[in-house]
């Protein structure tokens, strides 16, 4: 059986997610242009006071910001100040739950593929790779490092008392390099190019990146799940050759053992959808059970 892309399809998950990454940063960068500020740190001159973007209803980056009064804190960041500190002051917690409800809902990593800025210039690196036919290894860390490397970067939190990842962040240095023109962690983001460039296909952002970690781990709950018709499928891969999170995590479903894919490191990108000639992916909402979790009732009763 075979199959042609079709090319009628107008709509792509992908071109609408890029423009939500780029919409996510402008978001952040309105506050300050609206208060008469300049993006990058860069002085506006003049002698006359300018307003504080602080004082507008919207006001922040992906670490901190304030939303009408309400304060929404980066849940990581909080875990690692809360170590560092050893305090766990109720309103923190408070200003990280909002966050950890949304992505909890509609799935963690959908973060990683839909706000965060350093997998949108990641992707862009992977295109120009390609385009110039530089070949890197496929998978030179396990996926699963960046659950440890998280665990990791916390327990040298408690040990340090410093929050260690805020500290050489590359999406920090993204956010507030394009908002404040803070260079912090932008020796980071190089070496990680240069990795992407030279070493290993995404390799930040499946194995390495410890906010990725923590929202692999949320991610676990999604709602939103990408879903296979099994007789549409045609094994033809393109889902997996297209995959930014980890090809092997479309196996359980391509394979029939599942009818969704259900791992916590799915970005929800809606990759593997474009790229499906038959239209067998799609989007849908609630897990349900595995296959196998559904018959094993009936065969205990027989």
């Amino acid at each position: 059986m075979s199959a042609t892309p079709d090319a009628s399809r107008s709509f792509r998950w992908t071109w609408f997610r890029h423009i939500v990454q780029v919409a996510a940063i402008a978001l952040f960068a309105a506050p300050v242009l609206i208060a008469g500020w300049s993006l990058f740190g860069a002085s506006v001159g003049g002698d006359d006071p300018l307003s504080t973007p602080a004082d507008l209803s919207f006001f922040g980056s992906l670490s901190s910001s304030s939303v009408g009064g309400l304060a929404l804190l980066d849940p990581f960041g909080v875990l690692q100040v809360i170590v560092a500190s050893k305090t766990a002051p109720v309103e923190w917690l408070l200003a990280a739950l909002p966050i950890v409800l949304v992505y909890g809902l509609i799935r963690g990593r959908a973060f990683c593929g839909w706000v965060c800025p350093v997998n949108l210039v990641l992707e862009i690196e992977d295109a120009f790779r390609r385009k110039l036919g530089i070949e890197v290894r496929e998978a030179p860390v396990p996926r699963r490092a960046k659950l440890w490397i998280a665990l990791g970067v916390l327990a040298l939190s408690a040990l340090t008392s410093v929050p260690v990842f805020e500290a050489f962040s590359p999406i920090s240095a993204l956010n507030k390099g394009v908002l404040f023109g803070a260079v912090t962690g932008l020796w980071m983001l190089a070496a990680i190019m240069l990795a992407e460039l030279f070493w290993g296909h995404r390799v930040w952002c499946r194995a390495l990146c410890p906010l990725g970690g923590f929202y692999e781990a949320l991610g676990r709950a999604g709602l939103v799940n990408v879903k296979l018709d099994q007789e549409a499928c045609i094994h033809c891969n393109a889902c997996k050759r297209s995959c930014l999170a980890d090809p092997v995590i479309l196996e359980p479903a391509l394979a029939g053992e599942d009818a969704v894919v259900r791992a916590g490191d799915c970005m929800a990108c809606g990759a593997c959808i474009d790229a499906c000639p038959t239209k067998a992916l799609s989007f849908g909402l609630g897990r349900g059970a595995k296959p196998a979790e559904t018959e094993e009732p009936a065969a205990e009763q027989a």
